[in-house]
């Protein structure tokens, strides 16, 4: 079994920028266990003889159709842009010029 420590809960917690309290880490380090634990049942069961899948359920058809539609007005669009050059947004450069 893979033992979780209320240290190990507390560094994830700053990690993930997360303020929890004294009950909150109690809460959480239990909880995670009880997960932890599962896993490590899981990990005991022989899965020699399974191909490895994307998904749990068969998937089929799982994209939509493409469908030909007006689309909105440039115009319209760029109404409530804070700064437009007629054809799209103007938005500050990031990486540089």
């Amino acid at each position: 079994m893979t033992a979780l420590s209320r240290n190990d809960v507390e560094k994830v917690a700053l990690l993930a920028r997360l303020q929890l309290t004294d009950a909150e880490l109690d809460t959480m380090t239990a909880q995670l266990g009880q997960i932890l634990g599962y896993v490590d049942l899981l990990a005991e069961v022989d899965t020699t003889d399974v191909e490895p899948m994307a998904h749990a359920v068969e998937l089929c058809n799982v994209f939509a159709t493409d469908q030909v539609m007006p689309s909105l007005p440039r115009e319209r669009a760029l109404a409530n842009a804070p700064r437009d050059n007629g054809r799209g947004y103007l938005v500050p450069a990031v990486l540089g010029d």
